[in-house]
């Protein structure tokens, strides 16, 4: 090969955008690996045993099938150069592409054994920050809507958070941070869509207890806004007028623009109330840290 597997590795990041996971044939004019990974090369050495075979040749037939988008034969050409040749200058790019083609191919169980298997046994190399990147893709990917289990987007954060802290000045952090948020986001959705579950039952303080957590747990989410407006809703459907007034001055004081500030309003001038801080209590504490910056 004519230039880095790690070059190479960010050269398909680029072509393949966040998802890492597109057809790789338009990264060049030779494809990812040029000339010599396919073709004659690819049909002589097929009938070679790979056990027979030098590091490099097999490392070229990952390559091919990489190119053919045949992402399980690529990683298990892969994964051969790192079992049958351990100690080659082969063995740690066998094992970091193997875990990208797992990645392309969905197969998330094996990309995570094969990332976290790279970062125990070559954790100084280059593509250490991509390893564990690909390993926190791996959680991240499984994350879907917020109606079903939310253990993965924990698992994700973990793995996020690692690639930020350990790799700061990586081409991967940026993203992790991007993804990060996201995650964050996602959890802060379970406790909205549990929330307005338990106010349509007429479940208040379940309900308050749910936009508690968004409040003080998630406040730098998409989520906070609508959080403090169902707080004014389910505290007046309580009678609990201090709280909801103090939940509609929070919301004033950092959302005035938006829509869920103008609903609050209306909850509460329709009962002859301001949104203003009143009382004790929870609120009245997040009140005073967020506007007026008494955190101690």
């Amino acid at each position: 090969m004519q230039q880095s597997e790690s070059g190479a590795i960010r050269k398909w990041s680029l072509c393949a955008g966040l998802g890492l996971a597109m057809v790789l044939s338009g990264c060049g004019e030779n494809g990812f690996f040029g000339r010599d990974g396919g073709g004659l090369f690819a049909r002589s050495t097929a009938q070679v045993p790979l056990d027979q075979q030098d590091a490099q040749s097999i490392f070229q037939q990952g390559e091919a099938a990489l190119e053919a988008g045949d992402f399980p034969e690529a990683a298990a050409f892969y994964i051969e150069v790192e079992r049958l040749h351990p100690y080659s200058e082969w063995a740690s790019r066998g094992l970091i592409m193997a875990a990208f083609a797992y990645h392309a191919d969905e197969d998330y169980e094996n990309t995570r054994i094969a990332a976290q298997r790279f970062l125990d046994f070559y954790p100084a190399e280059e593509d250490a920050a991509y390893a564990q990147f690909l390993l926190a893709l791996s959680y991240y990917d499984q994350i879907d809507q917020v109606g079903r289990d939310q253990g993965v987007t924990f698992q994700a954060l973990q793995a996020l958070r690692q690639v930020i802290e350990r790799y700061p000045d990586s081409d991967y952090a940026q993203d992790a941070i991007l993804r990060f948020d996201l995650a964050f986001d996602h959890l802060a959705g379970k406790e909205m869509e549990i929330g307005r579950y338990y106010l349509r039952a007429e479940h208040h303080a379940a309900a308050i207890n749910r936009f508690r957590v968004v409040v003080e747990q998630f406040q730098t989410t998409s989520h906070t806004p609508e959080a403090l407006m169902r707080l004014v809703e389910a505290y007046l459907a309580l009678g609990l007028t201090d709280e909801a007034q103090t939940a509609g001055a929070i919301l004033g004081y950092n959302f005035q623009s938006s829509p869920f500030y103008d609903d609050a309003f209306r909850q509460l001038t329709g009962q002859n109330l301001a949104p203003e801080a009143a009382g004790e209590g929870w609120l009245r504490d997040v009140w005073r840290q967020t506007v007026r910056g008494d955190w101690l």
